[in-house]
């Protein structure tokens, strides 16, 4: 199960707003021996806070300190969603467009457009399929807190 610490920004209802504290990943960025991943993230990702809706079975209050957890396998199936549907669309695309393609026409024309044209539907495909999976994810998480 992943955990993460975060604060309480927001209360609505059974639910509360939470942004994360810290950078996240395993806090090693800046040794020698860490992976850099937290370095990449601040060079490609947008820098204002991230905020994340969940369940507020605990009562926290804003301002409180909370401890977030994600079940196993959510993140792997997400992951594998985001990159292998995408991926396998990009590659039936790029087939399809071979095959719709004539004798006397180039194939590579065909198998490009077909591609970019699987790529693209994979992207919204995922994008839709992880909003609604994301809204049941969140609906999912538990909260604990410590009060501030």
């Amino acid at each position: 199960m992943l955990e993460m610490r975060a604060i309480i920004i927001k209360v609505h209802g059974e639910e509360a707003s939470v942004q994360p504290l810290g950078t996240g990943g395993c806090g090693h960025c800046d040794s020698e021996g860490g992976c850099g991943s937290g370095t990449l993230s601040k060079m490609f990702c947008s820098s204002k806070p991230r905020h994340f809706t969940v369940r507020n079975e605990a009562g926290a209050k804003v301002g409180d300190e909370v401890h977030v957890s994600l079940p196993d396998g959510v993140l792997l199936r997400g992951a594998v969603k985001m990159y292998l549907l995408p991926l396998a669309l990009l590659l039936v695309g790029g087939g399809l467009g071979v095959g719709l393609a004539g004798e006397t026409v180039s194939h590579d024309a065909y198998a490009a457009a077909g591609a970019l044209g699987g790529l693209l539907l994979g992207f919204i495909l995922a994008r839709f399929s992880s909003f609604r999976v994301g809204q049941a994810v969140a609906s999912s998480i538990v909260t604990s807190h410590s009060g501030s």
